[in-house]
């Protein structure tokens, strides 16, 4: 298949926040301030829903580019296993009802989102477009076979985050080289005209974090102010810590909703 070449250069790295004013940004999300703020904005995610069985995921499909999901990335292993049991320290205390926890089997880090929910659903009307669409993708990755090195990307936890509809942690790589190199595949994919043309653009700043879960029902008579203490006291943990994540690996998924992200084995991916 035919595919445009895409200009790869320093340039192309600076259309995204360089590395200093990217942790800059990303460290005052875990501050106690930016919590207390975050908290007075924060509403019910619609991705899922309680029923007798419990938290159940809702349809929410589209495709990203994510590093592989907790089931399969066994480099990753000792963080996921932590994690696991900090989100379930997390639900108790802020309450089953309050949260609904994301397997730990899906765990990942978006590198890249693509298209998802109404705008996917729209793209289906189009015969073949998943296959056009993981083509396309394939043809960035080729793009930045230069910079595959052997060398996965080294990012560290930097604490917790909590965002409109969930909580998360945050992460950022730990030096401005492996910073740059994730930069420059996500310029690679939102800088190619044939992903482009199929309505695939960026449209956040690039804020790696492995998702918890997602706010479920948030009561009238909530105390911010306690909650704020108590996600306060929730990041304590990673205060001085060194918790590293390696991205060694980007894959082309499919999600059918936030709890199921999948691939099959042609599927484009790109080893860093």
């Amino acid at each position: 298949m035919d595919f445009y070449f895409i200009e790869l250069s320093d340039e192309a790295i600076e259309l995204d926040e360089n590395y200093q004013t990217y942790l800059n940004r990303v460290m005052r999300l875990t501050l106690p301030e930016t919590h207390a703020s975050q908290v007075q904005h924060i509403q019910e995610s619609p991705k899922f829903q309680r029923s007798e069985q419990g938290w159940q995921a809702m349809p929410f499909p589209g495709f990203a580019v994510i590093t592989p999901v907790g089931a399969d990335d066994h480099k990753n292993a000792a963080l996921y296993d932590y994690l696991q049991a900090y989100q379930a320290q997390i639900q108790q205390q802020l309450g089953v009802d309050f949260l609904a926890l994301v397997p730990p089997e899906s765990f990942h880090l978006t590198l890249a989102d693509l298209i998802w929910d109404s705008a996917y659903r729209h793209a289906c009307e189009t015969s073949g477009f998943d296959q056009r669409l993981r083509d396309r993708v394939a043809n960035s990755f080729r793009q930045c076979e230069s910079m595959s090195q052997n060398a996965p990307l080294r990012f560290q936890v930097l604490g917790l985050m909590v965002m409109t509809r969930s909580i998360a942690v945050c992460l950022a790589p730990t030096d401005e080289d492996a910073y740059n190199r994730a930069i420059r595949l996500r310029r690679a994919i939102y800088q190619n005209p044939d992903l482009i043309e199929v309505g695939i653009e960026q449209q956040y700043y690039f804020t790696p974090h492995i998702t918890l879960g997602y706010f479920g029902e948030l009561k009238p008579d909530l105390d911010r102010e306690a909650l704020v203490q108590t996600l306060d006291q929730l990041n304590q943990p990673w205060i001085g810590s060194s918790y590293d994540f390696w991205v060694h690996r980007a894959e082309v998924r499919k999600f059918d909703d936030m709890a199921t992200y999948y691939r099959e084995p042609d599927w484009a991916t790109f080893q860093f």
